[in-house]
């Protein structure tokens, strides 16, 4: 595994640890449906937070937040839809971003609730 791929599971990680920190429980981690792949899905109280995190090791000039394409947004809306249905849910589902910013052995962390909309 690349250097890379291992701190994006380290990243996931911290952002599970983070969450649960904050009072959400931890449905899933790596939720995949089809060509889609949720991160994290968390829930606290009713509401299913949908969580992609995003590690980056240095700051770049992008917002690392704003790396989410449509097409990525797309399939995060599609294998949500599927995991509420397949669990049969009756939850508000929210769409958040974890951002991890690594500068040498300090992460920085930032957790964009409602980060995009699903319609």
């Amino acid at each position: 595994m690349g250097k890379h791929n291992e701190f994006g599971k380290e990243g996931e990680r911290i952002a599970v640890d983070f969450l649960r920190n904050k009072g959400y429980v931890i449905k899933y981690t790596n939720y995949r449906y089809l060509k889609s792949e949720i991160d994290i899905i968390a829930q606290k109280d009713t509401i299913l937070a949908i969580v992609e995190v995003r590690s980056r090791s240095s700051d770049f000039i992008e917002n690392i937040a704003e790396t989410i394409t449509k097409k990525k947004i797309d399939l995060l809306v599609q294998g949500a839809d599927h995991y509420v249905v397949e669990e049969d849910l009756d939850v508000e589902v929210r769409f958040d971003v974890i951002t991890i910013l690594k500068n040498k052995n300090v992460f920085k962390i930032d957790h964009l609730e409602n980060a995009f909309y699903h319609f």
